[in-house]
């Protein structure tokens, strides 16, 4: 069978180490690169995290790009739930490896382009703010072609904001850069709240995934175990949301999920709902459906495929 070119454009950020571990391990995946962007915290801790994170997965030929440091027209915003380092304050093996000297971006435009050569399009799992990506969009519109799909994490629509009462975190992060990305021409499926939210880290399913995990057991359970809200009010139990890593459950086993087909529209005038995704679910814009939503998820079955996957670090990797 062959494998799935994909790049991780990303913030890492406690969810996104978890994705990109699980990722390493998916023989249907080519990771061709990993890109990084100011979100969960500024550009430079970003790039550092990804390469610790590469380095912990002894997936050192994937290269590292470092991308936007602030967003497309607002300053800066940063995680809150990540530690002081964006990894929990957990410790990670010194990286050996630098980021690539090449631009973020410009890896973007170069891989759609070579895509578009090769016939094998790229599907881009954006894990953080859109700023990379958008801005990839904007400078080189013809890099379309190159795309199978950007699969994304992102927004709210029946489930309330997770950093405003409206907006979830990467949307409020880059209102501008999302608006640009969905207003493309090109396959689009969002994983929002409403759906990671059904997928969380009790600490039974922790110790579940640890107990597999092999070498990388300790950091993979001081990451989860610092992710625990402990907000039983609104996650219905211990645990936090396991937000990123399903963008990478998608592209292995979108049959584990439910969508549903609407125009969205991101809010970025504003101030009150700045970030605000907007599903047009009755045709009341008269607009084209343009993205899938994420509304249902096997949330056993997306389990288990994590289970799977990080076994594989048990075994030797």
């Amino acid at each position: 069978m062959s494998q799935i070119p994909i790049i991780i454009d990303c913030d890492p950020g406690i969810d996104d180490a978890i994705a990109l571990l699980s990722a390493f391990v998916a023989p249907q995946l080519d990771i061709l690169g990993i890109t990084v962007v100011n979100g969960n915290q500024p550009v430079i801790h970003t790039a550092r995290n990804a390469l610790q994170i590469v380095e912990l997965g002894q997936r050192e030929d994937i290269p590292v790009f470092a991308g936007c440091w602030q967003p497309i027209l607002r300053a800066p915003i940063h995680g809150q739930f990540h530690g002081e380092s964006g990894l929990g304050d957990c410790p990670f093996p010194t990286p050996r490896r630098q980021v690539k000297t090449q631009h973020a971006v410009g890896f973007l435009i170069d891989s759609c382009r070579a895509a578009v050569i090769s016939g094998e399009r790229i599907t881009l799992c954006a894990l953080g703010p859109l700023t990379n990506i958008a801005s990839a969009l904007r400078i080189a519109p013809d890099i379309v072609s190159g795309i199978e799909r950007i699969v994304l994490m992102g927004g709210a629509y029946r489930e309330a904001g997770n950093r405003t009462m409206t907006s979830e975190f990467n949307m409020f992060a880059d209102p501008h850069a999302a608006h640009i990305v969905f207003s493309q021409t090109l396959p689009i499926t969002v994983l929002p709240l409403d759906a990671t939210h059904q997928v969380i880290l009790t600490p039974e399913r922790v110790t579940q995934l640890i107990s597999q995990a092999g070498r990388i057991s300790a950091p993979l359970g001081n990451l989860m175990a610092f992710w625990d809200r402990n907000d039983v009010r609104r996650y219905g139990s211990r645990g936090g949301p396991l937000h990123d890593p399903l963008v990478i459950a998608w592209v292995l086993r979108p049959d584990l999920f439910r969508t549903e087909r609407a125009r969205v529209f991101i809010e970025h005038q504003s101030e009150l709902c700045m970030g605000q995704t907007i599903a047009d679910l009755y045709n009341k814009s008269g607009q084209t459906a343009n993205v899938d939503i994420v509304i249902g998820v096997d949330t056993e079955q997306v389990f288990q495929l994590f289970c799977q996957l990080f076994s594989v670090y048990g075994i030797g990797l």
